[in-house]
């Protein structure tokens, strides 16, 4: 059996792909643009749930890559780190936290670390609900009872207005529901006993 090389999407095809899925095409006729497996473009849109991801943007509280040169001047010119922070405005442990993970005061360069840090953002996060099996049981517990994740979402911010870790919005229900890899709503349907939620 003859096995095809792995195609890497550019951001304009997985665009396409996105723009299609949205306006309720199939998986398979998207696949077909593409002349592909409709697997193929499942390993595009499942990561996130089906649901488009947001364009990436640098949070202001982060280094920017300007930021980050100027550390590396700063250190070329063997200014302190206390004196690099005072310059930005940032605070002394935020620098000295950026350039001991990027390989120290010596060996630094801003982008290779800039670079690092968008890498390491791209991350997958760890699910809400792969952190608190209570609360996956109590969501199961009520999409069992045919409520939606928008009334189950609500719900639990009404219950619980000041306890965010025992919130989550409909959209992270969608995506547990969608990606059953994770198990983590698959796994909660098997419901405990009702002391469980006493």
């Amino acid at each position: 059996m003859k096995y095809r090389k792995r195609t890497i999407y550019t951001p304009e095809q997985k665009a396409q792909m996105w723009d299609r899925w949205e306006k309720g095409d199939s998986l398979a006729s998207i696949a077909r643009l593409f002349d592909r497996e409709h697997s193929s473009v499942f390993g595009q849109l499942s990561p996130t749930g089906g649901i488009r991801p947001p364009a990436r943007k640098r949070p202001k509280r982060v280094l920017s890559t300007s930021e980050r040169k100027e550390i590396s001047r700063g250190l070329v010119n063997r200014l302190s780190l206390r004196t690099i922070a005072t310059q930005l405005t940032r605070t002394p442990s935020t620098i000295s936290r950026e350039v001991s993970h990027n390989r120290g005061y010596d060996h630094y360069r801003a982008t290779e670390a800039d670079k690092k840090a968008w890498d390491r953002a791209l991350r997958p996060k760890r699910c809400k609900l792969a952190e608190s099996r209570h609360l996956s049981y109590i969501i199961a517990r009520k999409l069992k009872s045919k409520w939606s994740p928008e009334q189950v979402a609500g719900w639990l911010k009404r219950e619980h207005p000041k306890e965010e870790l025992k919130r989550v919005s409909h959209d992270t229900i969608y995506r547990s529901l969608y990606i059953q890899a994770r198990g983590v709503l698959k796994k909660g349907m098997v419901l405990p006993s009702a002391s469980y939620f006493d």
